[in-house]
């Protein structure tokens, strides 16, 4: 286990911007400790630092995993998240799509009228969530 490159922080950090925007800091400066991100076997895993020390006195071709994987790496460099970092990820995203009408429109809409666009883009919302009305 070892902590992740330049090119690897640059990466992962690109891909859950997407996501959380500005609050990828939250992450890692949390109140209860001081938690990082550290690849094995092209997995990224979020961990306590305390933990993480414990962790040490373990071999890393005996070690299967620590903390939390929040993705992998592909043999082409890109970053996949996986869904066990949604747990960490959800609550610093704020919406899950940007309403196309409001809320007493959409109650006398007929069914097959569009009402929310990206529902399931939540870092569509995030990154432009200034300029919503």
């Amino acid at each position: 286990m070892r902590p992740l490159t330049e090119e690897e922080t640059r990466v992962m950090f690109e891909k859950m911007a997407k996501y959380i925007g500005e609050n990828l800091q939250l992450l890692v400066d949390r109140p209860d400790g001081t938690y990082c991100f550290r690849l094995h076997n092209d997995r990224v895993y979020y961990v306590s630092e305390k933990i993480l020390k414990l962790a040490a006195n373990i071999s890393g071709d005996k070690l299967v995993s620590l903390g939390t994987c929040f993705g992998k790496f592909t043999k082409s460099h890109r970053f996949r998240l996986h869904i066990t970092a949604l747990d960490y990820l959800a609550p610093y995203a704020k919406g899950f799509g940007v309403a196309a009408k409001s809320t007493q429109d959409c109650r006398k809409v007929d069914p097959m009228a569009i009402v929310v666009f990206h529902q399931a883009d939540i870092g569509e919302y995030v990154r432009h969530e200034e300029t919503l009305t």
